[in-house]
């Protein structure tokens, strides 16, 4: 992470001042830059592109559990844990559907109000039908 911020801002500032200030050694960030991504750094991205694809196809409803059980039934060999991470480092989050809720209530036996105007809107003045 210091490394990259490092990489990001060597054009504006001295590549030693940086390590220095986020006490890490040049050694280091040299060694960095040239240094091949590790492989499980490379299996999270190709699994990062498998992940989003079961997400999407859910329309983006299933949490990382049902996206893990997706992920199996493929065959694609991944603990829960790790889905859980990559869905979490490429912001994605099941979706709840929404819970119905009927907000008229036709049958009822309350009392119901006059209908004192009768769609005669003109009328002489507030308060006045």
């Amino acid at each position: 992470m210091k490394y990259a911020f490092i990489e990001a801002e060597k054009a504006l500032y001295p590549v030693s001042l940086m390590c220095r200030c986020l006490r890490v050694s040049r050694s280091g960030y040299y060694a960095w830059r040239v240094r091949p991504r590790s492989l499980r750094a490379r299996r999270d991205d190709e699994l990062k592109v498998v992940v989003r694809a079961a997400h999407e196809t859910s329309r983006g409803t299933y949490g990382s559990p049902r996206v893990h059980a997706e992920l199996q039934a493929n065959g694609v060999a991944v603990g829960r844990h790790r889905v859980a991470r990559l869905m979490r480092e490429e912001g994605l989050k099941g979706r709840n559907p929404r819970r119905f809720r009927r907000t008229t209530d036709s049958e009822h036996d309350l009392a119901l109000a006059d209908n004192i105007l009768e769609r005669d809107f003109t009328v002489e003045g507030p308060n006045r039908a």
